[in-house]
């Protein structure tokens, strides 16, 4: 079984690579931190090649670079804390280009061989952020909405077809991702909670959408019936204004290294 996973040199994405790697799969990372996806790869025994998502070319690739892949984690993902007025347009573009038109090229690279081949699975991770809207991550809300739709239509078109498609929504995950946010009372998760859903997922060829941890998949159909006043007044708490911890510094310097100079399209993998 070849497994290829998107993001693969931190958090869900190399905890994942982990587990598949574990189960004896062989296993191909991509990351655009190409040093970084060599090093994790190298601890568990896996390939790792260079991949930047927002570029079809790169993932079209990834995707023959890496063989007849049978499972596809569409993993990798950004987020940038704030309010809606207050995020910059580059930050935007970027958690739209590597959220949502990263998951939609992966599964535009990977998909074609799988129906010819009549086998395979997309996992796509999306978040519950996807279901339940997000305060000062509305970026990052709208492309997991978005990503948990696309993965149920493309489902439903391929149906009969041998290839499944997952969306896979955990709750916050224990990762850099988060670091120095204000999410006192969210439940969380580690990185391994959410690799060993993806692969109890891949085993039982699905179901379309996994929740981690399961018990709060009723969540967003609880929400539905909660008065919009006591909405308002749980969050109101949460959305007053907060700098940027130091703790959280490194991630936002690292996603916004991804900015590309004004007027420069996606191009090839770095």
């Amino acid at each position: 079984m070849l497994v290829a996973v998107t993001g693969g040199a931190r958090g869900i994405g190399l905890a994942t690579a982990s587990a598949f790697a574990r189960t004896g799969a062989t296993v191909v990372i991509g990351d655009v931190d190409v040093e970084a996806a060599g090093a994790a790869a190298a601890g568990i025994g896996a390939k790792a090649l260079p991949l930047d998502v927002r570029s079809a070319g790169s993932c079209a690739e990834f995707v023959e670079a890496a063989g007849d892949v049978d499972i596809f984690v569409n993993n990798a993902g950004v987020v940038h804390a704030g309010p809606f007025l207050d995020i910059a347009q580059e930050m935007r573009e970027l958690q739209l280009d590597v959220n949502l038109r990263g998951v939609v090229n992966g599964m535009a690279a990977v998909l074609p061989g799988m129906v010819a081949r009549g086998r395979g699975h997309v996992v796509n991770v999306a978040s519950l952020a996807g279901r339940v809207p997000t305060p000062n991550a509305a970026i990052y809300t709208a492309t997991k909405f978005a990503v948990l739709g696309l993965t149920q239509a493309v489902r439903d078109e391929l149906k009969g077809s041998g290839v499944r498609l997952t969306a896979v929504l955990p709750t916050f995950v224990r990762t850099e991702m988060i670091s120095g946010l204000r999410l006192d009372g969210i439940p969380k998760v580690d990185p391994a909670d959410v690799a060993n859903a993806i692969l109890r997922a891949v085993r039982r060829g699905g179901p379309v959408v996994v929740t981690v941890p399961r018990w709060l998949g009723g969540l967003p159909r609880l929400a539905m019936f909660v008065p919009q006043p006591v909405r308002d007044l749980a969050l109101r708490a949460r959305n007053e204004p907060q700098e940027i911890p130091t703790d959280r510094n490194a991630y936002v310097e690292r996603v916004r290294g991804l900015l590309r100079p004004s007027g420069e399209e996606s191009g090839p993998a770095r």
